[in-house]
């Protein structure tokens, strides 16, 4: 069966603070996640205040015609602008919904409904529903009343509800992210790197941004490459004295703190699972060095060794240097001491 989406983003996202559908998730935006998701359907539509910001998305933007009646504005004109009979329509603020779920939706369709509608819990999701175009007359004559409410709409056609108790899909999968609070619960930390060569001044580059974060409430793990295989196993410690007699891994730990050391070969993939291990205690984790790595890079560079830039100039932020970098006009130069300017623009880059 053919099936319209749509994506609802005229919401004031009063509780967040800026246009939710717009918010940078795991380097995403949260409405281009959902566009990519409902890619294999014929079409998605997108509902919204104003055409501009979604004019980069590649989908059809519909305006509301009546302003501020809430999200049944946006769903009549989907459903009639729609190319197909049915059309699936969700919320922009849902970053966990999948094409499966819709898939699955769409299997209930019958001519003994004219809408189904998504149940989780005890929770009614009318915005993670598929509704026919028979449903567009009713919507039409709620408007005009001056009734506004989505479960007037429900009360009104012919409803299916399915619930995911009895199903294989998590409840997360038609969660909302409404505040600052819950995105920071279901954002993977922002990992870029600090890179270049010896002295360039990385470390304390590192200080410095910590510092910013601080002040804006993050909290901040850091991990660095030696690039000399420091010799980790100390001969004075105890975890040196267990490595070297032959233990895998050793830990100490007392009521403040701990220490792991593992003698084991490293890599990027490796390095993926050291992210994951402060991703419980840091929201933003800072990579000294790793010059190869794929990971968002700040490129650092002082005149004792300004012929050393990163030989990749991929997914490089900006260049930190104290004399004139090397050519290249999209990215952001600063000087060593703007940290300030440096910290600005990490936070453009993510969203911060």
């Amino acid at each position: 069966m053919k099936l319209s989406t749509a994506i609802l983003a005229g919401g004031l996202s009063s509780r967040m603070g800026k246009n939710k559908a717009l918010i940078q998730l795991n380097n995403e935006r949260m409405i281009d996640r959902l566009i990519r998701e409902f890619k294999g359907f014929d079409e998605t539509l997108i509902s919204a205040n104003d055409r501009a910001p979604y004019e980069d998305t590649g989908c059809p933007v519909l305006p509301d015609e009546h302003k501020n009646i809430g999200p049944i504005e946006g769903l009549r004109q989907v459903i009639k602008a729609a190319g197909n009979e049915y059309v699936f329509v969700c919320a922009c603020d849902m970053p966990f919904l999948s094409a499966e779920l819709i898939e699955f939706v769409s299997e209930f369709i019958s001519g003994d409904y004219d809408a189904y509608v998504i149940k989780s819990e005890d929770h009614i999701e009318p915005l993670c529903a598929i509704y026919s175009k028979a449903v567009l007359p009713v919507i039409e004559e709620l408007i005009e009343k001056g009734e506004y409410r989505l479960r007037g709409i429900l009360d009104r056609v012919r409803t299916k509800y399915i619930s995911l108790k009895y199903t294989v899909f998590d409840e997360k999968v038609v969660k909302n992210i409404n505040t600052k609070e819950e995105l920071k619960e279901v954002r993977e930390p922002y990992v870029f790197c600090v890179s270049g060569y010896a002295n360039s001044g990385k470390t304390g580059l590192i200080e410095k941004l910590i510092n910013e974060f601080i002040k804006d409430g993050h909290s901040v793990g850091v991990i660095k490459h030696d690039g000399c295989d420091h010799d980790f196993d100390d001969k004075d410690s105890d975890t040196g004295r267990f490595i070297r007699a032959g233990a895998n891994a050793a830990a100490v730990f007392s009521d403040k703190a701990f220490l792991l050391s593992v003698r084991e070969k490293t890599d990027e993939k490796k390095l993926m699972e050291f992210t994951g291990l402060l991703k419980s205690r840091a929201d933003v984790i800072i990579l000294e060095g790793f010059k190869e790595s794929s990971y968002p890079k700040i490129e650092v560079i002082r005149s004792v060794n300004r012929d050393k830039a990163l030989k990749s100039r991929e997914n490089i932020i900006c260049t930190v240097t104290d004399h004139n970098p090397p050519e290249d006009k999209e990215v952001p130069l600063f000087g060593h001491d703007d940290i300030r300017g440096i910290y600005l623009c990490l936070k453009k880059r993510f969203d911060l």
